[in-house]
């Protein structure tokens, strides 16, 4: 028993997610869940109600703070979701749903809390498929236990969110204590919190999709947290620019942080109250693909008059915009025409043609030797226009299934910039590394049939030979071919129905998104010696993005060099960034593959499980079905096989981990060592008629063929076992099929059935889509004891 509530929930914390938290976060939980624990000490309040702490939305980097399950006084199935708050004092602001208050690095704008618990509502409502089918109320509210009311928080101007989500504040202990049991008056009995984080996740919204929606009026996405106070200070910027009060705003977010999301919204916004405005890249890809989805909608005039390319300003008088919103702001060039002949400065004609010019920018993003966005070069032509610069930035992340964590491994692997993420846990994102082009492609054309979002992309380092011969192909890699995107699909390559078929480069994708890529990292980057190295001679001739690298290197050879390294790994860092939940990848260059593949283990989970449950030395001998052999005994596959933990084997095994990552044992006389092995421990009471608690058992690397009937380890982000608590599990595996007339098949559910003496054991059942991320690490061959 344990007072250590900070350090109970970190632990859990970790255990679920594999990652680690700062100190700062720890101590909110600390002291937020001691005010919830007092709340909670009511007779009326069901001491079997349903909780949840710290509970992950889907396809997002947010976290509602606490969750209570029940069912409500007309027996209605219900959850409490709760946002908590440490604050002290507040100040008004004009802007909806917006406050100012205080945090460890001074005074910022910020959410009010109303909102943010109503917008968390409308996020697991929009993204789980349970919530709705099954008809779960939910019922936001945010308590500030240190706040005492002083009229700001809960002024009239929040009156409206407010309303959707109550905010209780110091001495509102009792009626939060109301507020839940009129929700919450009997106990969680049908596992209603086990049903929301193991229900079925509707699809992600695309962009693209619901753009028509978007400018019809219709709210598609509900703006969270940063989006939001940024998208009122936008609003708010529009309202102030004039011709002698010039308003610059940039807005830094990196890969699916929301740009493009919010720079629609604020189309959408700022036209409805009567602004000139227009939404502007300099890639065309999002733009034609956009005036795509809304032909049929609105008329070709008014489809033009709303999207336009960064070059058609030069020529434009001062102030004409109310406002021109640049997506992709980091792609801006410094002339405009098909020559490069006209302007002075893309960024300079944008900030003179508009009293409010917004830059949305991610320099990481930077692909070409002619992109010239960055902060600094937009801040001195602001300066010499004589416009106010505001800036801000996104960090709320929604694609990468919402893990800021791929996205700080992806940077630190291509050695793009150093961050703390050494590792990737595959629990946070599905990136896999294949082992060849065809298999590749063959799992993104898998993907592809759900809904059309997967799609296959590639470094631009073979020539587009098929642009002028339909017949050759243009990747060839051993047995494997294909062409580039075909040349009449242009830039709207992503949204053909069969276009999956082809491989896209960077001109065409960049901006955009799936729900799955295939990546193709050609010669271009490869690894050497553990340092990442880029050769821009191994990109193709007709690839115009590095065009005179060789008189850029002739005549400024260090700059030039750090210019070319950063182009061709940003290149593959948008590529890698493209799918929403997942991103699959094929290394050319051997040794480059082993580097990614080394930093797939779970960092994390390996260090909690340092300790192996392995007994002291003095005990093996007389408890273990096998015999410990030492470094000098061990001849790996010849006399023995690893013995791995289970959750280090839950990250995935292959024949070339290393020796130091496990121990090895000698198998009794019955089985014969040999690549594909290896012994763990299953612990738990799920399968006790074929597996005793606490059995050490000996498994086979996933063959291929049928599982059904057979037990297997399996791996999947959304499994929370009974026994282990994480997200693998040791189950009877059970499938069914659905077959297509091209011969290709897929799985229209698995059922992972336990097979225990007791109760309370259910089924796992993944639906279609569940079922696709799953992984079955291994086969049970036997329970050695």
């Amino acid at each position: 028993m344990t007072n250590d509530i900070g350090g109970i929930i970190f632990n859990a914390f970790q255990n679920a997610t594999g990652r680690s938290t700062g100190r700062a976060e720890i101590e909110s939980w600390m002291h937020s869940l001691q005010y919830m624990d007092r709340v909670l000490s009511d007779d009326e309040i069901p001491h079997d109600a349903g909780v949840a702490i710290e509970y992950h939305l889907p396809q997002t980097s947010k976290r509602i703070d606490f969750i209570l399950t029940g069912r409500d006084r007309d027996r209605r199935e219900s959850a409490v979701l709760v946002e908590l708050k440490q604050w002290q004092k507040a100040e008004l602001t004009q802007s909806d749903a917006i406050v100012i208050t205080r945090f460890k690095h001074g005074t910022a704008e910020t959410l009010h809390p109303s909102y943010q618990a109503w917008s968390y509502k409308r996020l697991l409502e929009d993204f789980n498929q349970t919530v709705q089918e099954e008809h779960i109320g939910l019922y936001p509210c945010a308590y500030l236990h240190n706040y005492e009311d002083d009229g700001v928080i809960t002024h009239p101007f929040y009156s409206d969110h407010i309303k959707r989500a109550p905010i209780f504040l110091k001495p509102d202990a009792l009626k939060l204590q109301q507020f839940i049991k009129t929700h919450v008056k009997y106990g969680d009995t049908t596992r209603i919190m086990y049903r929301i984080e193991h229900g079925k996740i509707k699809p992600s919204k695309n962009l693209a999709d619901e753009l028509a929606s978007m400018l019809k009026g219709n709210r598609e996405f509900v703006l969270i947290d940063d989006q939001k106070v940024v998208f009122e200070k936008a609003k708010r910027l529009a309202e102030q620019a004039s011709e002698h009060t010039k308003k610059v705003l940039i807005v830094e977010g990196g890969p699916g942080t929301g740009k493009s999301v919010l720079a629609i919204n604020l189309l959408v916004a700022l036209t409805g109250k009567d602004h000139v405005v227009q939404y502007v890249t300099r890639n065309s890809a999002p733009r034609l693909v956009y005036e795509a989805k809304l032909t049929g909608h609105f008329r070709k005039t008014h489809i033009s008059n709303m999207f336009s390319g960064s070059g058609s300003y030069h020529a434009t008088p001062p102030n004409t915009f109310g406002c021109l919103i640049v997506d992709e702001a980091h792609r801006l060039n410094e002339k405009s025409g098909m020559f490069s002949h006209l302007g002075e400065n893309q960024i300079k004609e944008i900030i003179s043609a508009s009293r409010l010019s917004v830059f949305f920018i991610d320099e990481d993003q930077k692909v070409t030797l002619k992109d010239i966005g960055d902060k600094e070069t937009i801040r001195t032509w602001a300066k010499k226009l004589g416009a106010e610069v505001v800036e801000m930035s996104l960090e709320s992340q929604f694609r990468c299934n919402g893990s800021n964590g791929y996205l700080a491994w992806l940077d630190n692997t291509l050695q793009i910039r150093e961050t703390a993420n050494e590792t990737l846990d595959p629990r946070e994102y599905d990136f896999r590394i294949v082992d060849s082009p065809t298999e590749l492609h063959d799992l993104i054309r898998a993907k592809d049939k759900r809904n059309n979002k997967a799609r296959m992309v590639a470094g631009y380092c073979w020539d587009w030979t098929s642009k002028k011969n339909h017949l050759l192909k243009d990747i060839v890699i051993g047995d494997y071919r294909a062409t580039w995107n075909l040349e009449t699909d242009g830039q709207a390559w992503i949204i053909k129905p069969d276009s999956v078929s082809e491989v896209g480069c960077i001109h065409t994708c960049q901006g955009l998104e799936v729900d799955y890529i295939g990546a193709i990292v050609g010669p271009d980057l490869v690894v050497r010696d553990g340092s990442v190295l880029t050769r821009p001679a191994e990109r193709s001739r007709m690839d115009k993005s590095i065009q005179g690298w060789k008189k850029l290197l002739k005549d400024d050879p260090e700059g030039g060099a750090a210019r070319l390294d950063a182009i061709i790994k940003n290149t593959y860092r948008t590529l890698m960034t493209r799918g929403q939940k997942g991103c699959y990848v094929y290394f050319t260059d051997e040794e480059t593959r082993r580097y990614f593949a080394e930093r797939l283990q779970i960092g994390p989970a390996a260090e909690q499980v340092a300790e192996k449950p392995v007994l002291p030395a003095d005990e093996e001998a007389a408890v273990l079905p096998f015999r410990l052999l030492g470094s000098e005994q061990a001849r790996p596959y010849e006399n023995c096989v690893p013995l791995y933990d289970f959750k280090i084997a839950a990250g995935g095994f292959s024949d070339e981990q290393q020796v130091d990552d496990c121990d090895w044992v000698e198998l009794p006389e019955e089985f014969r060592p040999r690549k594909g092995l290896f012994v763990a421990q299953v612990v738990g009471e799920s399968m006790n008629r074929r597996i005793p608690n606490g059995a050490w058992c000996l498994f086979r690397i996933a063959p291929v063929g049928s599982r059904n009937g057979k037990v297997v380890l399996a791996s999947h982000r959304e499994i929370a076992d009974n026994d282990t608590g994480g997200h693998y599990t040791v189950k009877i595996y059970e499938s069914t099929k659905e077959s297509f007339s091209d011969g290709t098949w897929r799985h229209a559910s698995i059922i992972l059935r336990p097979d225990s003496a007791l109760p309370g054991y259910e089924p796992i059942v993944l639906s279609e889509e569940q079922a696709e991320d799953l992984r079955v690490i291994g086969e049970l061959v036997a329970v050695l004891g």
